[in-house]
């Protein structure tokens, strides 16, 4: 199997084939989401008895109905009419001018008889009065007044009046004037102009005119009453705009019942079914389109987190693989838990591990790219848990899901112990009925306590499942992918570890050293946020070469002489670094991790033995330091530099008389910089900010290991003594 990871990762180097990688589970997706977003096909006659109640599976506007409800709309606005007030003040003004002209016309036949001094040819009366025929006087006030009042009121009417005095007239003229205002002041349509007349007819019936006045002026109030109310076509075509724009659609909304069990299909309900896609039509492709789309968006998304993601290449393969395994089984299991849901067993979606995918990704790679799968997990649940729902995307399920990983990603911490992780599981199963239960009450529904309570238990099995999954995959991960990953660490921790009993009981001295090395490193690991965990279990190992020959270390070298004493320097140099060699070595051989080898190759880097090469110096031979140095490589990451800045100090504390505070804190920083200055963490991303973080951790550390202590009477006495 890891040799089969390894062939698929050595491939991955190739764009090409990380491409095919992409469109592999592209095609894997579209599979797993084909069934669920194919249109239900149902073969629905016109007219037949629909034999289930089918809902519209999406919201579509219905644009015949539409324009049906519009046009009934627009049909039911009345035509608008419009009073013209002037119309009744020309009517008034008319009738005005005809009893004013008639008052005229007797004006001038007086003005005349009394301008006559002779005797005119024309009759007279016995007192000797002018007289003047009806036709002339007919004739005279028919030339004040225009053609149309001339033919419309009667001969009659006209002579009535010039037949009446100057005050008659006046009080006629008014009688007329105030009922045709009356009567005309309301409106007056077409239909009504009749009933109008009358109206004026009775108001001029009861005045005190005699007979024939008051018949004369009857008819012109009847004359001058007219239509005032005319039709307005541009307001009603306005009126009717207006009406049909506030219309709204009308839509078939998602859910909605379109037809139900037993019932005919008529003609529209037919029309409605094949609106809304469910009979046989050309929009049979548009779900697929969208689904590819989808697809597309979600890998080109996960696609560009890994182009950008700044690891090593062989890194960025192996997360690629990582990612890929955990989605591919993540969509797997949703798949086969759908196809049992289908059996009609209530929410089993549910039970689905969301945080399970999340979880991993969470230990094996990072915390950001497990947010990113988290949120795409979520999107494909939705999608193919839709069973039961109308639509393509069952929201429920998508926030379930999505609220479900991210709790396991906020429980999981660098500390991923059995026990932690399924503590988060846990959390994650309490999160879950938190969820369900505001779900239920955002939606307003209505549960019986049999439902609540099956619900609760998958909902918690979910979690539980989550991290059982989690911890059982956990294993075949690292094993297949060479990771070292906490949980591991802890386990080459274990001081029963065959390596670590062998440096116990063959070199004593260098067990403490690493136990003391490895407390200053974690510390100062943690405090710049490196892994503090990788060098304390790499300190443990470091100087596993020590136990070729621990008697030439001096940490080894209890109550015996040095036998750096009867060696040359040369032969003394070689077999203190050959430690470094014979320690890669021996870890090689046991196996261990590529991280712990990588610190006991480096935490010595390329650093001058400087006792033995000044001691060859005073000898007088002409050495060069680069004979004199470790081989190397330098440290090439934070925790294997800072596992060699713990090591030389830990060393050079120890070898001081009761060192002070300022002492240790002189001590570290000269090594440090002593170190900087020798360029040995140029190969590696420490920063100066860093650098002094670990320098104040280092010196923390140190004065608490060798704070100065109590000397008790005994002690003194002894001390006496031996003096």
């Amino acid at each position: 199997m890891q040799k089969l990871l390894l062939k698929i990762k050595s491939l991955l180097k190739l764009t090409f084939f990380r491409i095919v990688l992409f469109l592999f589970i592209g095609v894997v997706l579209f599979l797993s989401l084909y069934s669920n977003v194919k249109p239900e096909k149902l073969n629905i006659d016109l007219f037949s008895i629909a034999e289930q109640t089918i809902r519209s599976p999406i919201t579509i506007e219905d644009k015949e109905s539409t324009e049906a409800k519009k046009k009934d709309a627009e049909d039911q606005v009345q035509d608008i009419y419009v009073l013209n007030k002037k119309i009744s003040q020309n009517r008034i003004d008319l009738v005005t001018s005809i009893f004013d002209s008639a008052i005229e016309v007797n004006e001038e036949i007086e003005n005349e008889r009394k301008a006559e001094q002779k005797e005119s040819t024309l009759p007279t009366t016995d007192e000797g009065e002018r007289i003047v025929p009806e036709d002339e006087k007919i004739k005279r006030i028919k030339v004040k007044l225009t053609n149309d009042v001339t033919k419309e009121l009667p001969d009659s009417v006209l002579l009535e009046l010039l037949m009446s005095t100057k005050d008659e007239l006046t009080i006629a003229r008014d009688l007329s004037i105030t009922a045709i205002n009356n009567v005309m002041s309301s409106r007056i349509s077409a239909n009504d102009v009749e009933n109008a007349k009358k109206r004026v007819e009775e108001e001029l019936k009861y005045t005190s005119l005699d007979n024939s006045l008051k018949n004369a002026t009857t008819q012109l109030g009847r004359y001058a009453v007219i239509q005032n109310e005319f039709y307005d076509p541009e307001a009603t075509e306005e009126m009717r705009k207006q009406t049909v724009e506030n219309i709204e659609s009308v839509k078939i909304l998602q859910g909605q019942v379109i037809v139900e069990e037993g019932q005919l299909i008529s003609r529209d309900i037919h029309r409605q079914l094949g609106l809304v896609g469910v009979l046989d039509n050309e929009r049979f492709i548009q779900p697929f389109v969208g689904l590819a789309f989808l697809i597309f968006l979600l890998l080109a998304s996960l696609y560009y987190y890994f182009y950008n993601l700044e690891e090593k290449k062989e890194m960025k393969h192996t997360h690629l693989m990582q990612f890929s395994l955990i989605f591919l089984l993540s969509i797997l299991i949703m798949k086969v838990i759908s196809l049992i849901d289908v059996l009609e067993y209530a929410d089993l979606f549910y039970i689905f591990p969301a945080a399970m995918g999340a979880m991993l990704i969470r230990i094996l790679i990072n915390e950001n790219l497990a947010v990113l799968v988290t949120i795409i997990t979520a999107i494909c649940g939705s999608i193919i848990f839709n069973e039961g729902v109308s639509g393509s995307i069952h929201m429920t399920v998508g926030i379930y899901i999505l609220c479900s990983g991210l709790a396991g990603i906020m429980f999981m911490s660098n500390n991923h112990h059995h026990s932690k992780i399924f503590m988060g599981g846990l959390f994650v199963a309490v999160v879950n009925v938190i969820v369900i239960f505001s779900l239920s009450f955002i939606r307003n529904e209505q549960y019986d306590f049999k439902e609540i309570g099956v619900t609760i238990i998958i909902a918690l099995m979910s979690g539980i499942l989550s991290a059982v999954l989690t911890i059982g995959l956990l294993p075949f991960f690292e094993a297949g992918f060479g990771i070292l990953s906490s949980m591991s660490l802890i386990e080459l921790s274990n001081p029963n570890h065959p390596l670590l009993k062998k440096i116990l009981t063959e070199a004593p001295g260098t067990y403490h050293h690493s136990i003391m090395v490895a407390n200053l490193a974690e510390s100062a690991c943690e405090a710049i946020g490196a892994n503090g965990l990788l060098a304390r279990v790499g300190c443990y190992y470091h100087d596993i070469g020590k136990t070729i020959r621990p008697k030439y270390f001096i940490e080894n070298q209890m109550n015996m002489e040095n036998p750096h004493d009867r060696l040359p320097p040369e032969a003394s140099k070689n077999i203190i670094m050959s430690h470094v060699k014979d320690g890669a070595e021996l870890l090689k051989k046991h196996r261990l991790p590529k991280e712990i080898v990588d610190i006991a190759e480096q935490h010595h880097g390329t650093t001058l033995l400087k006792f033995f090469y000044y001691k060859v110096k005073q000898s007088g031979e002409d050495v060069t330091e680069e004979e004199y140095r470790y081989p190397g490589p330098k440290a090439q990451t934070k925790e294997s530099a800072i596992v060699g800045v713990a090591d030389s100090v830990e060393a050079a504390v120890r070898s001081m008389s009761q060192p002070t505070p300022e002492q240790i804190e002189e001590l570290v920083r000269k090594i440090i910089s002593d170190r900087l200055q020798d360029n040995q963490f140029n190969e590696c991303d420490l920063t100066l900010k860093e650098l002094e973080k670990v320098t104040n951790s280092l010196c923390e550390s140190l004065k608490g290991i060798f704070h100065s202590r109590i000397e008790y009477p005994e002690m003194t006495e002894q001390k006496v003594k031996h003096a």
